[in-house]
């Protein structure tokens, strides 16, 4: 471990192998940070964070701080940072409440500077939050999902793996796997074709993909009938699946088609 004879580390805090602190980051007594980590200057971490290995922790960034709700009565909790991931300046995290007990974001997720995260949060592995994105309070952010820049996510709200959603977007809804994301209000605006061939997705599972979503966001159906449809007349694939399972699971309803959205750009 190396770190900067300003930098102020509690003694009982759990520092692992080759581990750069620099002057005047804080790291208070219950803190678990993994080997190869780096801590930037002014940096903080609070009681209960839990960094993985290879983390980076930008200047002026406060991980694992009391939760912004009213509710929380001083329980104890964590945030759990995953391997590889980086935490760019002015990040702010808040540690979980007696919902969850905590927060987590994934391995390998970059969240770029003035980003928000909440209590209670669910972030997946390989994501990214563009500058000034805040996410609210028990949002659940699946795998490869990329969030736009200064985009606000309502509490409560899910996105699913491989999701794109444009920059400054207000996100009320649940936003279904595999798609693109835009306007106002928050509209189905394709699939995430881009994303999901650099991810190593053919042209044939793509294809598959967009006909599910036509059924869903295309043809004038609601969602119960959609996804029957789906069920009946598509052939049952990983993807399918999924995506069924997580429209109807979803509790905030998901974001609006094409169709039931016209009217706003009158």
């Amino acid at each position: 471990m190396s770190y900067h004879p300003l930098a102020n580390v509690h003694p009982d805090a759990r520092i692992g192998n080759n581990v750069v602190i620099e002057p005047f980051a804080t790291i208070h007594a219950d803190v678990v940070v993994g080997d190869n980590s780096w801590i930037g200057p002014n940096a903080i971490l609070w009681d209960g964070t839990r960094l993985g290995k290879n983390v980076k922790i930008y200047p002026g960034a406060s991980v694992s701080s009391v939760p912004q709700d009213l509710k929380f009565a001083g329980e104890k909790t964590e945030t759990f940072i995953g391997d590889n991931t980086v935490v760019r300046e002015y990040v702010t995290i808040s540690r979980g409440t007696n919902d969850k007990y905590k927060t987590v974001i994934g391995n390998n997720c970059l969240l770029m500077a003035y980003v928000h995260v909440a209590h209670d949060c669910i972030i997946g592995n390989h994501c990214i939050l563009v500058n000034a994105v805040q996410v609210a309070g028990h949002v659940e952010i699946e795998d490869w999902a990329i969030i736009g820049g200064s985009s606000a996510v309502h509490q409560f709200v899910k996105v699913g793996a491989h999701v794109m959603v444009s920059g400054g977007s207000l996100v009320r809804k649940d936003v279904p796997p595999y798609t693109k994301a835009a306007r106002e209000p928050l509209t189905y605006a394709g699939i995430n074709s881009v994303g999901l061939r650099r991810r190593g997705f053919d042209a044939d599972k793509i294809s598959e993909i967009q006909e599910i979503y036509r059924y869903i966001f295309l043809k004038g159906l609601n969602n119960a009938k959609a996804l029957d449809l789906v069920e009946q007349e598509l052939p049952a694939s990983t993807e399918r699946d999924y995506i069924v399972k997580f429209i109807r699971a979803s509790e905030r309803g998901i974001m609006k088609g094409i169709s039931n959205a016209m009217g706003s750009f009158e």
